[in-house]
This record gives structure tokens, C-alpha cells and sequence, in this order.
């Protein structure tokens, strides 16, 4: 009895070694990459040990707001050739989902992959809240290249490539001509906005709710209101779960924010 009961023992042992073995591979953390000439899942204990791994310092991080340090490997040392993407895409494990054209990836300002280590984890970006890793997209000398607040996906769960926003989903786009406010609106609503709003259906994320079904802002915010709720959402209605981030003047220019406007009122009668 003895030797079965020992014997038993030692099955139950190796087996929940085997069972926290298991669960420790399955809980690290991966990044997948869905190109059509590479496709692959990268494990964040492999990606520390990269070559061109290497520590950086951001000195304006814009999700922390304060300087950054992190290790870090080029983005583009991790991504086959992008020379025929035209868009590459960001997304977050929330839904939060980034669209940038691979003329920014390849430009002069520097995207590189901050990758959290398992034992050095990044602060928390709210109280009680995560931080931005495991995989979070950072830039060196982002003003060469005018990368905007939207353009630093942090969380990340997975980079692949795509077509154009509006080329994927045509019911964003105004019937307006190419030269016109409402067009150019759209392209500021692509670049700050389609991360966590849909437009009549058509878009990648889902955080925040669709701008023109079942009404579009413009139909129940006074203008006046709107603008500054872009501006300051806070300061116009807020609540412990608020996540959108204003957009200062040195992010939209208020000629920008006229043309976002007036594509927000030209959509409003596209339902």
C-alpha cells in the first residue's frame, strides 16, 4: 500500500508540474504578426532576447506623460519587407486599433517596440489599472514625421497589414469632392478618431460608440459644446470609466477641427 500510495504521489507531483508548466507557457505574453509574407507568433521571452534589442529613452512618452525608458527593438528589424503595404495596423487588447501608413513606419521620425520585462513591469496608467504593456509601439523624433497621440498603440496584441480605411469601408466616405472640407474631415477622422469610433457601421474599433447611428454628435451637441468636448471631454461631462483624450491645438489645429466638423455634419445627412 505504501508503495502505490508513493507511486501516486509521484504521478499527482509531475503532474501539476506539468500543469504549472503548461499554464506559465500559455499565460506568456504574444505578439502576432499577420502579413502576407510573414506570419508568425512571437513570445515575448524571445523578443527580449533579440539581437537589436536595445535600451531607449523617450523623453516625451505620451501615454505616461513624462520621460520613458525602455527596452526596445526597431520595428521594422521584427517586420519582413512592408515596401508594398500600404497600411499597417495596430491592434490593442481592448479594441483599441491603429491604422498607420507605412510611409510614417519607414520615415524619419523612429517607431520601435517597447517590450515590458516580466521582472521590471512599467507603472500602471491609471490607479488600479494595467500598464501599457506587454508590447507598446514608441517613437523617437515622432515631430519629424508629425505623429499624432493616436499613433502610440500601447497593450498590443497584433500588427498586420491592410488597405486604407476608407478603401475597406466606403460608407465613411462624404459625398464631397477630393478638395473639400468634408473630405479633409475625413482624413482627420482617420487619423485621431477611427481608433475607437466607427462611422455608420464601417471601421476597425469598437471602444466608443459609432458617430453617425443612430445620430451623429453634431445632432445633439451645440457646437459650441462639441468643439470643446473634442478639445476637452472632461470639461464638458466626465465619470470614473472616461478614456478619450482631448486634442489640443498642438495635436488638431482649430482648421483641422473645422474640417472634422464639417465632415460630421456632412455624414449626419449620409445615414
Amino acid at each position: 500500500m505504501k508503495t502505490i500510495s508513493h507511486t501516486l504521489r509521484l504521478y499527482v507531483t509531475a503532474l501539476l508540474i506539468c500543469m504549472a508548466g503548461s499554464y506559465a507557457h500559455a499565460a506568456e505574453p504574444v505578439l502576432e504578426l499577420v502579413f502576407s509574407n510573414q506570419h508568425q507568433k512571437l513570445a515575448r521571452a524571445d523578443l527580449l532576447k533579440h539581437p537589436a534589442l536595445r535600451t531607449i529613452t523617450i523623453p516625451a512618452d505620451v501615454s505616461y506623460k513624462r520621460p520613458m525608458e525602455y527596452r526596445a527593438l526597431p520595428l521594422l528589424s521584427i517586420l519582413r519587407d512592408v515596401s508594398k503595404v500600404e497600411t499597417v495596423q495596430f491592434k490593442a487588447e481592448d479594441g483599441f486599433v491603429a491604422n498607420i501608413p507605412t510611409q510614417l513606419l519607414t520615415g524619419a521620425a523612429e517607431p520601435w517596440l517597447a517590450i515590458e520585462p516580466v521582472n521590471a513591469p512599467w507603472p500602471t496608467l491609471k490607479s488600479g489599472g494595467r500598464s501599457a504593456g506587454p508590447f507598446y509601439l514608441v517613437w523617437l523624433k515622432p515631430e519629424k514625421s508629425g505623429i499624432t497621440q493616436e499613433q502610440w498603440p500601447y497593450q498590443i496584441a497584433q500588427i498586420s497589414e491592410v488597405t486604407p480605411l476608407q478603401t475597406r469601408y466606403p460608407q465613411i466616405l462624404p459625398n464631397s469632392s477630393t478638395d473639400s472640407a468634408e473630405y479633409r474631415g475625413m482624413h482627420i477622422y482617420t487619423v485621431h478618431c477611427a481608433s475607437c469610433h466607427q462611422i455608420n457601421g464601417g471601421g476597425d474599433a469598437a471602444i466608443g460608440p459609432d458617430l453617425n447611428k443612430p445620430f451623429n454628435p453634431t445632432e445633439y451637441f451645440q457646437s459650441a459644446f462639441l468643439r470643446l468636448y473634442i478639445r476637452d471631454p472632461a470639461a464638458v461631462r466626465t465619470w470614473p470609466q472616461l478614456t478619450m483624450p482631448g486634442f489640443s491645438d498642438t495635436v488638431m489645429t482649430d482648421t483641422q477641427l473645422d474640417d472634422l466638423m464639417a465632415y460630421l455634419r456632412q455624414m449626419a445627412r449620409q445615414k
